[in-house]
């Protein structure tokens, strides 16, 4: 399994609460555990992926600036999920700010997806990405323990 092949696997993951997310409703429990699994998730996707990516293409001309542009999107995914976390979930504004952030996190896994990945697996060498899938495995069980 590859680096890409583990990311793509986690970025279905983030659909799937993603879309059973903005299916809620008010001040309910499902809405705040799906919600609160979903920010686990993707910060945690985040950190790893940074980690186990972004960093390693930020040592390669080709890829500098788009993993640069990746990881400015993650910071703006961290603040729409403060933005949620400090909105009552009753509010109606809490949907729309639920959707929007729905839309960016699609927006960036559909542009790593088929932008970055395709970079990235030009830059670095196959033994490289088998290494780092390892790497971000790793980092994610780290921050599940």
């Amino acid at each position: 399994m590859t680096l890409f092949d583990a990311l793509r696997e986690d970025h279905r993951t983030q659909r799937t609460l993603l879309d059973l997310l903005i299916k809620t409703e008010g001040a309910s429990d499902g809405r705040d555990e799906l919600f609160h699994r979903l920010k686990a998730a993707l910060q945690q996707h985040a950190a790893a992926e940074e980690r186990a990516l972004y960093i390693p293409m930020m040592e390669h001309d080709l890829t500098q600036e788009k993993a640069r542009h990746s990881v400015a999107e993650h910071h703006a995914i961290d603040e729409l999920l403060e933005t949620l976390e400090e909105t009552s979930y009753s509010s109606p504004g809490w949907l729309a700010h639920a959707r929007r952030l729905q839309e960016q996190v699609i927006h960036h896994l559909d542009e790593e997806e088929q932008e970055v990945f395709q970079l990235a697996g030009r830059a670095l060498p196959d033994d490289q990405k088998r290494r780092l899938a390892e790497t971000y495995r790793e980092a994610m069980a780290a921050q599940r323990d």
